[in-house]
């Protein structure tokens, strides 16, 4: 029977969207569910630590070295790594100190000098959301397996567009909202096609705001920067394992640095010269490396576009260097601003309602896909989709993949894996074909 033109071109599409999403599908369900989560960690956090926020103040407050010493004296041989600046009277010192890799946080009474909690870093409760989110507590293997689901969803939505793309439509009824009144199936499907639409783009900018994070696409970026001479200082942002969702008061692209003993006095000084500064809390208070007397100042407030990174000589309390979001690279800067954005710290709780949106369109997208695949697969197999005489051309979306393959090497890479098992390996294996439904059959 002749096919009309381009109907081979319009099963490839569907079968590739389909493969897509079912690969996707456990992924977007479990980035959808996490990263609402960690949209609202401010709240979360401020509900977690309201115990150490409402301190009743008794006598005068301690100096910020005595109240280090006391935090160092609950983890034996530790070192300062941070210590957060109070910005109100019934706040708990927080103070961040190291020993054998791992960081603690310890949270100190100003006014008693009592040790309130000690809590690891990395187990934080939204340092796990965080680490869940970007890794799968997994480490670097943890992060490619996220990055490569976020680069196949991004397949997964030009190629449902490509499909949803009306041609025939009267009416925005099952374009733009789903018919609720025409029977399971058309109500499943529109569900699937309007959440698709709704949430692509919103879907595409958190994907593409999330890869500066991920350890292949972040190297691969800070590498191409380097190559063309864009590098601008160190990243903002680290890469790979403790960089999900940014873990909290990470350093120099995500390492702990080696700090030296701090000297008695400085931290006094230096704490007086950054209070009058107004610089956004969290105002994080580090000591100078192994050589040197400059401290760093810096801003970790979430809504990057409000960081400041300051040095202050300990020994005088002097400002040496002051360096301000908007003197960045204008490429710091456009990451910053998506960073923000994803993690609805942007433009405050908006940002956090549209996010939590754009997630629930995405588990939409997830759960409406299955339930279609579910009711229509034959038994026994895996019910890929059926030849249809529909023609479509897709030279936008062939040049779309290959753009995107390139600006992805990971995606391009298991793009061209996936190629090979569909068109060589696969037409040779028989009992895969029919498995998957590409072939009739035989009674």
């Amino acid at each position: 029977m002749a096919t009309a033109p381009g109907t081979r071109w319009y099963n490839a599409v569907w079968r590739w969207h389909f493969y897509a999403g079912l690969f996707c599908m456990p992924f977007v369900l479990w980035l959808a569910a996490t990263g609402t989560i960690y949209l609202w960690k401010p709240q979360i956090e401020a509900w977690l630590e309201r115990p150490y926020d409402t301190l009743t103040p008794s006598g005068p407050r301690a100096s910020a070295e005595a109240q280090v010493k006391a935090a160092l004296a609950a983890v034996w041989g530790a070192t300062l790594h941070k210590y957060q600046l109070p910005q109100a009277p019934g706040e708990a010192a927080r103070i961040i100190v190291g020993k054998d890799g791992s960081e603690t946080r310890v949270y100190v009474d100003p006014y008693r000098l009592r040790i309130l909690r000690t809590e690891v870093e990395s187990e934080r409760p939204m340092r796990v959301i965080s680490d869940l989110h970007g890794t799968f507590r997994a480490g670097n293997p943890g992060s490619w397996l996220v990055e490569i689901a976020a680069c196949w969803t991004v397949t997964m939505l030009l190629t449902g567009l490509y499909l949803w793309w009306p041609r025939r439509a009267r009416g925005l009824a099952g374009v733009l909202y789903p018919r609720l009144r025409s029977g399971k199936r058309l109500f499943w499907r529109d569900l699937h096609a309007v959440a698709g639409i709704w949430v692509a783009a919103l879907a595409l900018f958190l994907i593409s705001t999330g890869l500066p994070w991920a350890k292949f696409w972040g190297s691969y970026f800070k590498d191409v920067r380097a190559v063309t001479g864009t590098l601008d200082g160190p990243q903002d942002w680290p890469t790979g394992a403790r960089s999900a969702m940014l873990g909290d008061h990470a350093e120099h692209e995500g390492m702990t640095m080696p700090h030296a003993v701090a000297r008695g006095g400085d931290l006094d000084r230096v704490a007086a010269a950054a209070y009058p500064l107004g610089i956004a809390p969290p105002v994080l208070l580090a000591p100078p490396g192994a050589k040197g007397t400059e401290w760093t100042v810096t801003s970790d407030a979430a809504n990057r576009p409000l960081r400041t990174t300051i040095t202050v000589d300990g020994a005088t309390g002097a400002l040496t260097s002051r360096r301000d979001f908007a003197e960045r690279h204008w490429l710091d800067r456009v990451v910053g601003y998506g960073i923000a954005a994803h993690e609805g710290a942007l433009f405050g709780i908006v940002n956090q309602l549209l996010g939590t949106l754009t997630a629930l369109l995405l588990a939409t997208l997830s759960v409406s896909g299955a339930v279609m695949w579910w009711r229509r697969r034959p038994g026994g197999l895996l019910g890929a989709p059926i030849p249809l005489l529909r023609p479509r051309y897709g030279p936008v979306l062939i040049g779309a993949i290959v753009l995107l393959a390139v600006a992805m090497p990971l995606f391009g890479a298991t793009l061209v894996l996936a190629v090979i098992f569909d068109r060589l390996l696969l037409p040779r294996w028989p009992a895969a074909q029919r498995w998957l439904g590409l072939v009739p059959i035989r009674a």
